[in-house]
């Protein structure tokens, strides 16, 4: 009697069209996806999630601004492999497919950044994925000379950012999540280098400061940095009562419970929201997310975990985090900026945005990693903390001739509020968070 011929499933729910390709059109990347072939699949520049498969054989592969979940479910007549950005559309497959029952948040699985995961389609027993590596950038790769690294390391900014405006409508407004900030501000001055460069009207471009409560020190700061350059015109600020940031929601949108992360997407959204309540049009968005990471710019006296040994001496520590190999953290959610990066993409995708984050690509993230960060700090933690500010003004310097502000870092939730009224709108402990996140999936 022959056996049962089993019937795979794979519902793929990953958009194509919010994939940025910068060098190459989707055929071709996922044609490099379909191969498994690593040195392949790390020449795609740009932000993507491209699911391929063949035959039983399914191939994953993502870059850390595109989030990717999956899901394997069991059926008798064979298993069905979920993959989408979310936990709660992965949740909704399963019960149109009569499968609730097999469905827990803890059981979804993250595509960890940087890696092609292989699926085997066969059934039971669950087959475990195979993880390759396909960006390995080198460490210690510049000499420890400021001006050249930043001149390389924004000039690989300012080329990203060209091939992006290459790629959209040049009748497209641009707007650029600004805190005025060392990030967001190198982003603006930048994509309004380039628009001058190539003859474009600078006025598609919009600087949005998110104030709550019109008690923001980013909207002083970011016009101070306006100012300073004569490009207040730039500027929009984005005044919303302290009601707009709901934390809960914000929850929702990121499915996570980190209190960063969700204090981060709570104001997030709140600008998302009201940027485009007044612009129902708007696009495209720019932010800085992801230059703390590469210049290591994160106060390391904050999390015991954390020496500045460990963080110079482990490869993208910030981008991917802690583990083995491709386990980092956690299976649910990966680590590190790969996991973190969904305060950035779920806001501005929940509002119809498209999001740019160019900082996260892979060759900023390979430039950076090739400083020598040790030689240049000798393990001093005042010397790391001022070196992004460092390099990157006098990167914008060398490409843009431009002089840009520098102020002392500050993070963008703690920017947008004043003490007291942050205090007031988020809870101090973690635990708050997870049990809104567990609460969000409990049985109705």
């Amino acid at each position: 009697m022959n056996a049962p011929v089993t019937i795979e499933r794979v519902v793929d729910l990953v958009d194509p069209a919010l994939n940025i390709l910068l060098n190459m059109s989707y055929e071709e990347a996922y044609r490099r996806v379909l191969s498994g072939d690593a040195r392949q699949v790390g020449e795609i520049d740009g932000q993507f999630s491209i699911v391929a498969r063949e035959g039983k054989t399914v191939r994953l592969a993502r870059s850390i601004g595109r989030p990717t979940r999956y899901f394997l479910a069991k059926r008798a007549e064979g298993p069905c492999l979920i993959v989408s950005e979310r936990i709660d559309q992965i949740r909704t497959i399963l019960e149109a497919e009569g499968l609730a029952e097999q469905f827990h948040p803890s059981y979804t699985r993250m595509v960890p950044a940087h890696h092609v995961l292989q699926l085997q389609l066969v059934g039971c027993p669950d087959p475990n994925p195979e993880l390759t590596r396909f960006f390995d950038p080198a460490a210690n790769q510049l000499p420890a000379d400021v001006e050249r690294i930043g001149e390389a390391y924004i000039g690989t900014l300012a080329n990203e950012c060209a091939a992006w405006l290459d790629s959209i409508d040049d009748r497209e407004p641009i707007g650029v999540l600004f805190s005025g900030g060392i990030d967001s501000g190198c982003v603006l001055l930048v994509l309004y280098h380039l628009l001058l460069q190539r003859g474009e009207n600078p006025a598609r471009l919009k600087a949005f400061t998110l104030s709550v409560d019109s008690q923001s020190s980013d909207a002083e700061q970011a016009r101070r940095f306006l100012q300073a350059l004569d490009l207040e015109m730039l500027l929009e600020v984005i005044d919303v009562p302290a009601s707009a940031v709901n934390w809960r929601e914000a929850v929702q949108t990121v499915e996570d419970y980190k209190p960063l992360d969700i204090q981060a997407a709570s104001m997030g959204l709140a600008l998302c929201k009201e940027i485009r309540r007044r612009y129902p049009h708007w696009t495209w968005l720019a932010d800085g997310d992801g230059g703390d990471e590469n210049l290591k710019d994160y106060p390391i006296e904050e999390n015991p975990e954390l020496t500045i040994r460990s963080v110079l001496n482990n490869q993208m520590l910030y981008q991917e985090g802690w583990g083995v190999s491709a386990i980092k953290h956690s299976l649910v959610y990966s680590g590190g900026q790969s996991r973190g990066h969904v305060r950035s993409f779920a806001p501005a995708n929940q509002c119809g945005f498209r999001g740019f984050s160019p900082f996260a690509l892979p060759r900023l993230i390979a430039v950076a990693e090739g400083i020598p960060f040790i030689e240049l700090t000798q393990w001093q933690h005042d010397r790391l903390y001022r070196l992004k500010g460092e390099i990157v003004s006098a990167g914008v310097r060398a490409i843009t001739n431009i002089s840009m502000p520098v102020f002392e870092k500050r993070r963008f939730q703690r920017g947008a509020a004043n003490e007291q009224l942050f205090a007031e709108l988020f809870p101090p402990d973690e635990a708050s968070y997870r049990s809104e996140f567990l609460r969000s999936y409990a049985p109705v």
